[in-house]
């Protein structure tokens, strides 16, 4: 095997990624800390073709050196909006978005035996490094999403976190797609 250049990657520009069909996924980040975590989320964001990511609480807005270092660009390209109060974002977005925390809770579905629905886009909340998702903000959501974990520890990191979720929704979107 021989590793691809990266002209042969065949990615969009800036341009044809704001035009290209989005996932039906927007991020909401809330209180994140780490500028370098906000940046990857960016980053997977592009990756993904996540259509927009809202910045909430203490979270960082571009244009930022320690955002920029890890988004690599991706800034630029994915869609993004600082909302001070995430609770009243996610009852703003309730009427058109599935909202669901990423969040360890009573309740709350796996990720891998989850099936996302078609029928509405989806909100994913990502809470802070420390405390996570505000409890009021999981109460104000339809649903919690959970990342199996079997270790030592009790969480991932943020950008983890939204890079796994991120992928898993769009691979099982993507093959409803096909199947249809």
């Amino acid at each position: 095997m021989r590793k691809l250049l990266n002209k042969e990657l065949d990615r969009l520009d800036v341009e044809a990624f704001k035009e290209a069909e989005k996932t039906p996924l927007v991020l909401i980040l809330e209180n994140i800390r780490s500028l370098h975590n906000i940046g990857s989320v960016f980053r997977t964001a592009d990756a993904f073709l996540v259509k927009k990511i809202y910045l909430c609480g203490i979270t960082a807005t571009p244009p930022h050196k320690d955002i920029r270092k890890t988004a690599l660009g991706a800034t630029e390209s994915v869609s993004w909006e600082y909302r001070k109060d995430c609770l009243g974002l996610i009852l703003e977005l309730r009427e058109t978005y599935r909202c669901l925390a990423v969040e360890q809770a009573v309740g709350a579905d796996q990720l891998n035996t989850f099936k996302p629905s078609t029928e509405k886009p989806y909100a994913l909340v990502f809470g802070n490094e420390v405390k996570g998702v505000t409890q009021e903000v999981v109460n104000a959501c339809q649903g919690v999403l959970e990342i199996p974990q079997e270790g030592t520890k009790h969480s991932l990191n943020i950008a983890v976190s939204a890079g796994v979720v991120v992928w898993d929704f769009w691979s099982k979107l993507r093959e409803i797609s096909k199947n249809r």
